[in-house]
């Protein structure tokens, strides 16, 4: 027994995880606090969000943190691939186009320098103005050079996509405005790319502005360690204006000649690999994909699997609609044919037969399911006794749904994040298409509101919330979304107290009056004093009692309230025991709504 007993204490400190877990559920598993996880993840320089999933080395180092042992569930199905993947020949290795990834604080102005290269408007067809979701686009250099960018969005709350946005791609360029200064996403960005292990080019943008000062970004840049070339340090950095065009081609000349000292090559003989950066339903083709080939090349009729999801490549689409037949190293693809939506910063891989790619999706399945009971977490006593405790514990169910994954994911990391020590948010369910008659009967089931991201509800859905009174709450730009959120949860917030003294009166005579009790004649001496105050005897400067007045009278006439100078008797409810020269002080008990 002693034995078994051994055995099992040995098994509570293994983890079995999945491949790709997220910090949250890591969190749950280990019964820490997730915010332990993101700090112990800092102080080694890694920079994760709450619902940002974590690669095994990272895993395991803060498994090991906490004195966990970790075992990956996913061995066999990565086994399984990586025996699948072919050997590179030296032979077959050709120089493939650099994957440039534009990253930035929000407004500083990366589409508009994705627009200046591709000579066209991207930001016209974007919600509010901002980029949401990433875009890959394939450009051609005046001298015939093929460059491949991703734009990714640069609002704070698309950390978990900008890291993938980072890890796929080869060199980073980090757009900063000059009239402005450097942002904490832009602090965020860089370490994204230094993380990933990515050369950076900096391009300080709207020089053309009045107050424009590019040097000023160069001494911050300086500060933080981040020496331009021109200052002697080994980053490289242009002087631009997007709209303008000025410094564009210089800036793309840098990026290539970074690209050359890196010697990019791919195979494009081989079965493709890559990584999926965008999925959506679409209502007139079925779920589609946004895929980036990294290696091997992809045909159309391909047996693939991508993330959990199995499928045949149907057609695929460049970045114009354009139809293609092929794909090759450095390539993005707009790719039909999964058979459901699979997570942005997924990997995919083209198997040899479709039987292969079912079993593996198949196994991801149930490695995610399993995943998903062992993450659940459940009521413990100390959980129970903590909210007891706080005497006025809330709950918040959400229910996310968006048009692509991306900006799911995004959502409802940020909404997780409005949540307090009083105000617990929940993500229930999080999915991509349109608002279903099932997320209504699950928000019915679990008292949820439905929020949806430039998605909307079905005819059915809508009629099925109108009646059972159902909240769905329906945006197209993020922060809007995320500051209802807080308005809500800080109208769920107990209102904190405040008192106010009103009025002091000093008692200059008692009268004792039976069937009434005592009566005090009472000199107002600053403030008004109103029939409903609440008010406390103060004798010798300590208060002997607090309580309520039981009537207010100026001569024999009842009044509702007396103010500064003014003589009154007055009696207390419940209390005789007054003496001349005691204090009455009123005061009036205030609410304070809290702000998060």
């Amino acid at each position: 027994m002693e034995e078994e007993l051994q055995h099992e204490m040995e098994q509570q400190n293994v983890l079995q995880v999945t491949e790709f877990v997220t910090a949250n559920e890591l969190a749950t598993m280990m019964n820490v606090p997730v915010t332990k996880i993101i700090a112990t993840c800092m102080s080694v320089g890694i920079f994760v969000s709450i619902n940002q999933r974590l690669d095994a080395e990272t895993i395991k180092l803060i498994a090991d943190e906490f004195g966990f042992e970790v075992s990956f569930a996913s061995e066999d199905v990565v086994n399984t691939i990586h025996k699948i993947e072919e050997e590179d020949r030296p032979e077959d290795l050709v120089p493939r186009n650099p994957i440039i990834t534009v990253m930035g604080h929000v407004d500083h102005g990366k589409t508009s320098l994705l627009d200046y290269i591709r000579k066209t408007n991207v930001i016209a067809g974007e919600a509010g103005g901002i980029t949401q979701h990433i875009g890959a686009y394939e450009v051609q250099t005046a001298d015939g050079r093929k460059i491949t960018f991703l734009d990714t969005p640069g609002h704070e709350a698309f950390t978990a996509m900008r890291a993938r946005g980072a890890k796929m791609t080869d060199i980073a360029i980090i757009v900063i405005a000059a009239d402005d200064k450097i942002m904490p996403q832009t602090v965020e960005a860089i370490n994204h790319a230094q993380s990933a292990g990515v050369p950076i080019v900096f391009a300080i943008n709207k020089i053309d502005k009045p107050g424009a000062d590019p040097d000023r970004i160069k001494t911050e840049l300086a500060n933080m360690n981040l020496l331009v070339e021109e200052w002697g340090g080994k980053y490289q950095s242009q002087d631009i204006s997007a709209k303008k065009g000025i410094g564009v081609e210089e800036l793309l000349e840098k990026v290539i000649l970074q690209a050359d000292i890196m010697e990019l090559k791919g195979n494009p003989n081989k079965r493709a690999k890559g990584v999926v950066i965008e999925s959506a339903l679409d209502k007139g083709r079925g779920y589609i994909a946004k895929l980036l080939v990294q290696d091997g090349t992809i045909r159309k009729g391909d047996p693939i699997v991508a993330g959990a999801i199995a499928g045949r490549v149907r057609a695929m689409y460049n970045e114009r609609n354009q139809e293609v037949m092929s794909a090759g190293p450095s390539q993005p693809v707009l790719l039909l044919g999964l058979t459901g939506a699979c997570q942005a910063g997924d990997t995919f891989n083209v198997m040899e037969n479709e039987k292969e790619a079912k079993d593996i999706a198949a196994k991801r399945t149930q490695l995610a399911r399993e995943q998903g009971l062992r993450t659940q977490t459940h009521l413990t006593l100390e959980e129970i006794g903590r909210r007891r405790a706080l005497g006025n514990f809330k709950e918040l169910n959400i229910i996310v749904k968006g048009d692509v994954d991306g900006s799911v994911e995004a959502l409802s990391d940020s909404l997780i994040k409005l949540g307090t020590e009083e105000v617990q948010v929940n993500v229930i369910h999080k999915g991509v298409g349109q608002i279903s008659e099932n997320d209504v009967t699950l928000a019915m089931a679990s008292d949820a509101i439905i929020i949806g991201f430039q998605v909307r509800p079905s005819v059915g859905a809508r009629k099925m919330a109108e009646t059972e009174h159902i909240d769905i709450r329906l945006y197209s730009i993020i922060y809007d979304a995320i500051n209802e959120l807080k308005d809500a949860i800080e109208g769920m917030l107990a209102p904190e107290t405040q008192e106010k003294i009103v009025a002091n009166l000093e008692i200059r005579e008692t009268f004792k009056i039976s069937k009434v009790g005592t009566i005090a004649g009472c000199m107002c001496l600053d403030g008004k004093i109103n029939r409903q105050s609440n008010i406390r005897i103060i004798r010798d400067g300590i208060v002997v009692y607090t309580g309520k007045l039981a009537s207010l009278k100026r001569f024999k006439d009842d009044v509702k309230e007396v103010v500064s100078g003014q003589d009154c008797g007055l009696n207390i409810e419940n209390y005789n025991d007054i003496k001349v020269g005691d204090i009455v002080e009123a005061y009036e008990v205030i609410e304070i709504k809290r702000k998060l």
